[in-house]
Protein backbone atom coordinates (compact mmCIF):
# COMPACT_ATOMS: atom_id res chain seq x y z
CA UNK A 1 0.00 0.00 0.00
CA UNK A 2 1.09 2.95 -1.06
CA UNK A 3 1.19 6.26 1.98
CA UNK A 4 1.41 9.79 1.28
CA UNK A 5 2.56 12.48 3.77
CA UNK A 6 1.00 15.93 5.13
CA UNK A 7 2.15 19.10 5.08
CA UNK A 8 4.40 18.73 7.59
CA UNK A 9 6.65 17.13 5.93
CA UNK A 10 6.48 19.96 2.81
CA UNK A 11 7.83 22.02 6.22
CA UNK A 12 11.01 18.77 6.38
CA UNK A 13 11.52 20.18 3.24
CA UNK A 14 12.62 23.37 3.48
CA UNK A 15 14.79 23.04 7.03
CA UNK A 16 18.02 24.25 6.77
CA UNK A 17 19.91 21.91 9.37
CA UNK A 18 19.71 18.42 10.25
CA UNK A 19 18.42 19.29 13.82
CA UNK A 20 15.69 21.52 12.30
CA UNK A 21 14.97 18.03 10.03
CA UNK A 22 14.68 15.76 12.93
CA UNK A 23 11.87 18.34 15.17
CA UNK A 24 9.48 17.94 12.73
CA UNK A 25 11.00 14.84 10.71
CA UNK A 26 10.51 12.67 14.21
CA UNK A 27 6.95 14.55 15.00
CA UNK A 28 4.30 11.94 15.35
CA UNK A 29 1.91 13.34 12.56
CA UNK A 30 4.00 12.09 9.62
CA UNK A 31 2.94 8.64 9.72
CA UNK A 32 -0.28 8.66 11.78
CA UNK A 33 -1.39 11.02 8.77
CA UNK A 34 0.24 8.94 5.82
CA UNK A 35 -3.61 7.85 5.27
CA UNK A 36 -6.68 10.05 4.59
CA UNK A 37 -9.01 8.73 7.39
CA UNK A 38 -12.28 7.22 6.18
CA UNK A 39 -15.44 7.15 7.90
CA UNK A 40 -14.12 8.93 11.46
CA UNK A 41 -16.54 10.62 13.74
CA UNK A 42 -14.81 13.34 15.68
CA UNK A 43 -16.16 15.24 18.48
CA UNK A 44 -16.35 18.76 18.37
CA UNK A 45 -12.77 20.11 18.96
CA UNK A 46 -11.77 20.95 22.89
CA UNK A 47 -14.83 19.32 24.23
CA UNK A 48 -15.96 16.07 25.41
CA UNK A 49 -19.08 14.52 24.22
CA UNK A 50 -21.30 14.04 27.24
CA UNK A 51 -25.24 13.60 27.31
CA UNK A 52 -27.36 16.06 29.86
CA UNK A 53 -29.08 14.73 32.62
CA UNK A 54 -28.35 13.16 36.32
CA UNK A 55 -25.29 11.00 35.69
CA UNK A 56 -25.15 9.38 39.55
CA UNK A 57 -26.22 10.59 42.86
CA UNK A 58 -24.06 9.86 45.65
CA UNK A 59 -25.63 10.59 49.59
CA UNK A 60 -27.90 13.80 49.56
CA UNK A 61 -26.04 15.03 46.24
CA UNK A 62 -27.43 15.43 43.03
CA UNK A 63 -24.50 14.62 40.25
CA UNK A 64 -25.51 15.76 36.99
CA UNK A 65 -23.14 15.32 33.99
CA UNK A 66 -21.22 18.54 33.08
CA UNK A 67 -21.52 20.22 30.20
CA UNK A 68 -18.44 20.53 28.21
CA UNK A 69 -18.92 24.31 27.98
CA UNK A 70 -18.74 24.27 32.19
CA UNK A 71 -15.62 25.28 33.80
CA UNK A 72 -14.01 21.98 35.19
CA UNK A 73 -15.60 19.91 32.49
CA UNK A 74 -12.41 17.78 31.44
CA UNK A 75 -11.02 18.44 27.82
CA UNK A 76 -10.74 15.44 25.41
CA UNK A 77 -10.14 14.32 21.71
CA UNK A 78 -12.59 12.23 20.99
CA UNK A 79 -12.84 10.22 17.84
CA UNK A 80 -14.87 7.17 16.84
CA UNK A 81 -14.84 4.41 13.67
CA UNK A 82 -16.34 1.35 12.47
CA UNK A 83 -13.86 -1.33 11.12
CA UNK A 84 -14.86 -4.06 8.99
CA UNK A 85 -13.59 -7.01 11.39
CA UNK A 86 -14.42 -9.16 14.86
CA UNK A 87 -13.78 -7.95 18.05
CA UNK A 88 -10.81 -10.34 18.52
CA UNK A 89 -8.98 -9.51 15.86
CA UNK A 90 -8.91 -5.51 16.30
CA UNK A 91 -7.91 -6.28 19.78
CA UNK A 92 -5.03 -8.13 18.32
CA UNK A 93 -4.06 -5.58 16.32
CA UNK A 94 -3.78 -2.75 19.57
CA UNK A 95 -1.92 -5.09 21.70
CA UNK A 96 0.33 -6.71 19.47
CA UNK A 97 3.60 -5.64 17.71
CA UNK A 98 2.59 -7.20 14.56
CA UNK A 99 -0.91 -5.80 14.73
CA UNK A 100 0.38 -2.50 15.89
CA UNK A 101 2.94 -2.18 12.85
CA UNK A 102 -0.01 -3.31 10.14
CA UNK A 103 -1.89 0.12 10.92
CA UNK A 104 0.38 2.97 13.24
CA UNK A 105 4.01 2.46 12.48
CA UNK A 106 7.20 0.94 10.86
CA UNK A 107 7.93 -0.44 14.23
CA UNK A 108 6.62 -1.57 18.07
CA UNK A 109 7.81 -2.77 20.87
CA UNK A 110 4.06 -3.88 23.01
CA UNK A 111 3.77 -5.89 26.04
CA UNK A 112 0.11 -5.97 26.99
CA UNK A 113 0.02 -5.77 30.24
CA UNK A 114 -0.16 -2.93 32.86
CA UNK A 115 3.08 -1.07 32.52
CA UNK A 116 4.09 -3.01 29.91
CA UNK A 117 5.58 -1.57 26.96
CA UNK A 118 3.50 0.35 24.35
CA UNK A 119 6.39 1.94 22.15
CA UNK A 120 5.01 3.12 19.03
CA UNK A 121 8.55 3.99 16.57
CA UNK A 122 7.48 6.28 13.75
CA UNK A 123 11.10 6.33 13.16
CA UNK A 124 12.91 3.48 13.59
CA UNK A 125 16.56 4.94 12.47
CA UNK A 126 16.34 8.18 14.64
CA UNK A 127 18.13 8.24 18.06
CA UNK A 128 16.30 7.10 21.02
CA UNK A 129 13.81 9.42 22.72
CA UNK A 130 13.15 10.64 18.95
CA UNK A 131 11.47 7.65 17.55
CA UNK A 132 7.80 8.63 18.20
CA UNK A 133 6.20 7.69 21.14
CA UNK A 134 9.06 5.39 22.42
CA UNK A 135 8.58 4.92 26.10
CA UNK A 136 4.94 4.83 26.58
CA UNK A 137 3.37 1.87 28.59
CA UNK A 138 -0.23 0.54 29.28
CA UNK A 139 -2.00 1.49 32.15
CA UNK A 140 -4.99 -0.52 31.82
CA UNK A 141 -6.33 -3.47 30.53
CA UNK A 142 -9.57 -5.60 29.47
CA UNK A 143 -9.68 -8.04 26.87
CA UNK A 144 -11.34 -7.94 24.11
CA UNK A 145 -13.14 -4.32 25.23
CA UNK A 146 -10.68 -1.39 26.44
CA UNK A 147 -7.17 -0.27 26.57
CA UNK A 148 -5.24 2.25 28.05
CA UNK A 149 -1.68 4.09 27.59
CA UNK A 150 -0.51 7.05 28.58
CA UNK A 151 1.26 9.33 25.08
CA UNK A 152 3.48 12.19 24.88
CA UNK A 153 3.87 15.46 22.53
CA UNK A 154 5.71 14.97 19.45
CA UNK A 155 9.41 16.07 19.29
CA UNK A 156 8.59 19.64 17.71
CA UNK A 157 6.64 20.39 21.07
CA UNK A 158 9.42 19.57 23.21
CA UNK A 159 7.98 21.21 26.61
CA UNK A 160 4.64 19.15 26.14
CA UNK A 161 6.75 16.45 25.01
CA UNK A 162 8.08 16.11 29.02
CA UNK A 163 4.45 15.36 29.94
CA UNK A 164 2.38 12.61 29.97
CA UNK A 165 -1.52 12.38 29.11
CA UNK A 166 -3.94 9.39 28.61
CA UNK A 167 -5.69 7.78 25.94
CA UNK A 168 -8.31 5.12 26.59
CA UNK A 169 -9.41 3.21 23.60
CA UNK A 170 -13.13 0.89 23.85
CA UNK A 171 -13.96 -1.71 21.07
CA UNK A 172 -17.64 -2.71 20.53
CA UNK A 173 -18.67 -5.64 19.02
CA UNK A 174 -21.94 -4.32 16.51
CA UNK A 175 -21.72 -8.33 14.35
CA UNK A 176 -19.66 -10.77 13.80
CA UNK A 177 -17.26 -8.75 11.17
CA UNK A 178 -18.29 -5.24 12.83
CA UNK A 179 -16.47 -3.38 15.50
CA UNK A 180 -16.66 -0.13 16.89
CA UNK A 181 -13.96 1.69 17.60
CA UNK A 182 -13.87 4.79 20.02
CA UNK A 183 -10.53 6.86 21.51
CA UNK A 184 -10.45 9.16 24.20
CA UNK A 185 -7.32 11.28 24.93
CA UNK A 186 -7.41 13.23 27.93
CA UNK A 187 -5.52 15.01 30.89
CA UNK A 188 -4.63 18.13 29.12
CA UNK A 189 -3.31 21.44 30.23
CA UNK A 190 -4.43 25.15 28.93
CA UNK A 191 -2.36 27.11 26.90
CA UNK A 192 0.98 27.38 24.91
CA UNK A 193 2.63 24.13 24.00
CA UNK A 194 -0.93 22.36 25.46
CA UNK A 195 -3.11 23.86 23.16
CA UNK A 196 -0.96 22.84 20.64
CA UNK A 197 -0.48 19.67 21.58
CA UNK A 198 -3.84 18.94 21.61
CA UNK A 199 -5.31 20.61 18.24
CA UNK A 200 -2.56 17.88 16.70
CA UNK A 201 -3.57 15.07 18.01
CA UNK A 202 -7.05 16.57 17.62
CA UNK A 203 -6.21 15.43 13.77
CA UNK A 204 -3.69 12.94 14.20
CA UNK A 205 -6.09 10.03 15.94
CA UNK A 206 -8.75 10.67 13.05
CA UNK A 207 -5.78 9.77 10.55
CA UNK A 208 -4.71 7.02 13.32
CA UNK A 209 -7.98 5.52 13.10
CA UNK A 210 -8.45 6.42 9.49
CA UNK A 211 -5.49 4.30 9.24
CA UNK A 212 -6.96 0.79 11.18
CA UNK A 213 -10.26 0.99 9.04
CA UNK A 214 -7.78 1.13 5.96
CA UNK A 215 -5.72 -1.91 7.55
CA UNK A 216 -8.79 -4.42 7.38
CA UNK A 217 -10.09 -3.27 3.98
CA UNK A 218 -6.99 -3.18 2.18
CA UNK A 219 -4.05 -4.76 3.76
CA UNK A 220 -1.52 -3.95 6.51
CA UNK A 221 0.58 -0.74 5.42
CA UNK A 222 3.73 -1.10 3.26
CA UNK A 223 5.87 1.17 5.49
CA UNK A 224 9.38 0.39 2.72
CA UNK A 225 8.13 4.02 0.73
CA UNK A 226 7.65 5.99 3.91
CA UNK A 227 11.35 4.65 5.28
CA UNK A 228 12.79 5.14 1.96
CA UNK A 229 11.46 9.02 1.80
CA UNK A 230 13.08 9.26 5.46
CA UNK A 231 16.28 8.16 4.52
CA UNK A 232 15.84 10.71 1.63
CA UNK A 233 15.28 14.04 3.57
CA UNK A 234 18.09 12.82 6.38
CA UNK A 235 21.02 12.93 3.72
CA UNK A 236 19.70 15.90 2.00
CA UNK A 237 19.97 17.64 5.56
CA UNK A 238 23.50 15.85 5.99
CA UNK A 239 24.43 17.34 2.65
CA UNK A 240 22.98 21.08 3.90
CA UNK A 241 25.62 21.09 6.71
CA UNK A 242 28.72 19.39 5.46
CA UNK A 243 31.13 22.65 4.92
CA UNK A 244 32.33 24.14 1.68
Amino acid sequence: MQTTIELTWAQARRATTEAAVKRIAMGFVAVVACLPAVGVAQGEAGTAQRGPGIAERGPGIAQRAMDPAQPGAERMVRKQVEVPAALEDVWRTWTTAAGVTSFFAPQAVVDARVGGAFHVHIDPTAPAGLKGADDMRFMALQAPTMLSFDWNAPPSLPWARQQRTLVVVRLTSLGPQRTLVTLHHMGWGDGGEWDKAYAYFDRAWGQVLGNLQKRFVEGPIDWAPWLAQLKQWREAAEKRTVPP
